[in-house]
């Protein structure tokens, strides 16, 4: 049975105490006692401090024997190939040198391959020698990035180390329950419990879990104390309800939008008018139809909508269309009536726009996108993108359709805000920044975004295209991926600056296809530098394709290891 100790409570339990201060204070200003003043008291000092250590350490009793411990759980998944295992550690092993702008070198980063490698092993169900679980909590304890997939990888063992170390108590904050499993789906009576007396984490994790098995339920368990919950709650709670996001939760949303909270209610109507169908969107539906429309015969600006007081600022009306031209008319709202309010509509304007600019903006992206064929003419919406609009509302009212094309996830409204890659304005004219093109692209499939991602490369570079870059799939399609190497090979035969890429080569490195690395080695010499190239250029350019080849071959041998192509 295992013991414990406790120290003796002897007489002169001050005195150790009292040997620390004299070591603070130095034997010049005091002695220990029975000590004179001198050159032996320092010897004193250490003799007497070692003797009362020999007393403290033996003067101990037995105390009650502590509980045991209990052993580590199982762990089912089969275990990592030999291979993987050493390559794991060795990943584990690397350190991130220091960040001082220098030059990187030709050898891969490892602490940026450790990602991919925990996301294909977890993809492939392996669990981790226990001897790395250390490393492994201690990397993710340093990497905020890296705790879901580590966490995941590292399995119930790492859960059982992280309460024995204060240093790893982050991985039981990330568990539900401190680690415990989630309530089976049929085990009411759990469930109930933890959603009643459950932690806000706790709470969280079981409303997201029970969203993605059944939204219904999920939403029925948040109803039983919606009433009772605090305001910053209610909004975390509400914000679960996007996963599996359905016309069922309408009944429940259009409640929230009499919520005495503001963010609340704000959320409620964003949820809801991402539901085409919902009564929310055909409110707003009403509301922008009334401010938006053809007007085939035009001559003047119409009464009220001048943007040089209410649309963007800056820009001066447009110059009367030809009369036969039909032109997008835009009336904006004269007042934020408490309907629209309640709808979701933020009556005060941020600083340096117009009220009536900021009213029409949330009209327009709350409403469903299939209104404006029916409002402007039947058209399709690269036709209704390709009208002009009158009074400079243009900037406007194509931010607001991106946006509602972002939220409602709808790709044909996508694709004619984002235009022809190659377009001279590079990215079409609703998307009026590249984190707008960036959350566009997000709304079409994998390969159709690479191959407009590849051709906007192609027509303007590299310079812009890191953003667009980080919503394509990983690894990148084969088109997507040339067009990357050979914006490169470009930059690199320009004798442009290579640090003004690394960005972009980062993303290459963990990008990339490593079938891609064999066509690659044609780079990996000095090249000739041009008059005015910058100094060394050509060095830093052969270096950082060696490093993208070496590290593309890196993460081909990794997935191999693990078993897979």
């Amino acid at each position: 049975m295992t013991r414990t100790s406790a120290p003796v409570a002897a007489p002169g339990a001050d005195v150790w105490e009292g040997l620390v201060t004299t070591a603070l204070l130095g034997t010049d200003r005091r002695t220990p006692p029975g000590t004179a003043p001198g050159p032996d008291a320092p010897l004193a000092l250490l003799d007497a401090a070692a003797v009362e250590t020999v007393r403290r350490r033996a003067g101990l009793r037995p105390a009650r024997a502590a509980e045991r411990l209990q052993a580590a759980p199982e762990d089912a998944r089969p275990a990592l190939p030999p291979a993987a295992a050493r390559r794991l550690a060795m990943l584990l092993a690397d350190r991130p040198g220091p960040s001082g702008g220098g030059r990187r070198g030709a050898a891969p980063d490892l602490t940026e391959l450790l990602p991919q490698w925990l996301a294909v092993a977890n993809a492939r169900g392996f669990a981790p020698p226990p001897q790395v679980l250390p490393a492994l909590l201690d990397a993710a304890r340093g990497r905020t990035d890296l705790r879901p997939a580590a966490l995941e990888f590292a399995g119930p063992r790492a859960l059982w180390l992280a309460r024995l170390n204060p240093d790893w108590r982050f991985a039981l904050r990330a568990a539900p329950g401190g680690g415990a499993a989630l309530p089976h789906p049929e085990d009411d009576d759990r469930i109930r419990q933890l959603w009643q007396e459950g932690l806000f984490a706790e709470r969280v994790a079981l409303l997201s879990a029970l969203r993605s098995r059944g939204p219904a339920d999920a939403r029925d368990l948040l109803a039983t104390t919606w009433a009772t919950e605090r305001a910053e709650d209610r909004l975390m709670f509400l914000d679960s309800l996007r996963e599996g996001l359905g016309p069922d939760d309408e009944p429940f949303l259009e409640q929230a939008l009499a919520d005495r909270s503001r963010n609340v209610r704000a959320t409620a109507a964003e949820l809801l008018s991402a539901l085409p169908g919902s009564a929310l969107a055909a409110r707003m539906a009403v509301r922008a139809e009334a401010c938006v429309a053809i007007d085939h015969m035009r001559s003047a600006p119409p009464r009220g909508t001048g943007a040089g007081e209410e649309g963007p600022a800056g820009t001066p009306p447009s110059t009367p269309s030809t009369p036969t031209t039909p032109t997008i008319a835009v009336e904006a709202p004269h007042e934020c009536d408490p309907g629209m309010e309640r709808d979701g509509v933020v009556a005060k304007a941020p600083a340096g726009r117009g009220e009536r600019s900021w009213w029409l903006g949330q009209l327009v992206e709350a409403a469903p996108l299939g209104t404006w064929s029916r409002r402007l003419g039947g058209r399709t919406p690269r036709e209704i993108v390709a009208l002009p609009v009158a009074d400079g509302w243009q900037g406007e009212l194509h931010a607001a359709w991106c946006r509602a094309a972002v939220r409602q996830r709808d790709a044909v409204w996508s694709r004619a805000l984002l235009g022809d890659p190659s377009a001279p304005e590079a990215g079409g004219p609703g998307a009026v920044s590249l984190a707008e093109r960036a959350k566009l692209l997000g709304t079409l499939g994998a390969a159709e975004r690479a191959e407009w991602v590849a051709g906007f490369i192609a027509a303007h570079g590299l310079s812009e295209a890191f953003q667009l870059l980080g919503v394509c799939a990983v690894p990148w399609a084969a088109p997507l991926g040339r067009a990357v190497v050979d914006a490169l090979n470009i930059a690199r035969d320009a004798g442009s600056y290579p640090w003004s890429f690394s960005g972009v080569m980062g993303l290459a490195e963990r990008c990339l296809d490593p079938s891609e690395a064999s066509r690659l080695d044609a780079l990996l010499a000095v090249p000739d530098e041009p008059e005015n190239a910058s100094p060394g250029a050509g060095g830093y350019w052969a270096e950082a394709f060696q490093r993208l080849v070496t590290t593309l071959r890196l993460r081909a041998a990794m997935a191999e290891e693990l078993g897979g192509p």
